[in-house]
């Protein structure tokens, strides 16, 4: 695999920039959980929006959770965040729809970390939009439905960080828990499914050290 490795967002921007002068490019940013792929998503987006507004748009993975009615019902609400609990096909079908680009407007779900749930039609993106930044754990990971993803991507950056920061981080994330609800979101669900993006995934343009 032929990777480049960014010393600071402002790599990415021209490369950005470029891909999408004339028509729309998407551009993924793929990461483990805590690895800072909404705030980098974002800060681009703004930066983009800064040079040209309106030119940027941000498109979450994980408006595709699946409901926790749908996982207490499959006996798997406590792995909520593992690929299983995505609805994939539903989340390729919209990114093919706005990788298209054929409609004035779409309407993307966006997932609502404060009340637990993926809120439909929360966020819209315009036609106008030509550089649409995809962020997500799973957009580049060697499975069944995830791998046919790659293909939908014109630029994509791993952010690197490492498993102690990662630790941390998530340790950060859940610090209203403690005891065993602690040790078993941390171990037996965040950590594996960090884990497994680090290892099972592939084919990245570039890589972007995020600590």
């Amino acid at each position: 695999m032929t990777e480049t490795v960014l010393t600071g967002l402002n790599d990415l921007l021209p490369i950005i920039t470029a891909n999408g002068a004339a028509q729309r490019s998407v551009t993924a940013i793929v990461g483990p959980p805590a690895s800072g792929k909404s705030t980098t998503a974002e800060t681009l987006a703004e930066r983009l929006n800064a040079s040209e507004p309106g030119s940027a748009a941000v498109f979450p993975m994980d408006g595709y959770h699946y409901d926790d009615a749908v996982l207490h019902a499959r006996g798997q609400r406590p792995r909520k965040g593992a690929p299983f609990t995505f609805d994939v096909a539903g989340f390729s079908h919209m990114l093919k729809r706005l990788r298209d680009n054929q409609e004035r407007e779409i309407a993307v779900p966006v997932f609502d970390r404060a009340l637990e749930i993926s809120r439909n039609a929360a966020r819209i993106i315009p036609k106008t939009v030509r550089h649409l930044i995809v962020e997500g754990n799973y957009l580049l990971l060697e499975q069944p439905g995830w791998a046919d993803l790659r293909e939908l991507f014109d630029t994509s950056v791993f952010l690197r960080v490492p498993e102690d920061v990662l630790r941390a981080r998530l340790l950060e994330r859940w610090s209203q828990l403690e005891g065993d609800e602690l040790r078993i979101k941390m171990e037996e669900n965040d950590l594996p499914n960090a884990l497994l993006v680090v290892r099972e995934s592939s084919g990245w343009n570039y890589v972007f050290d995020n600590v």
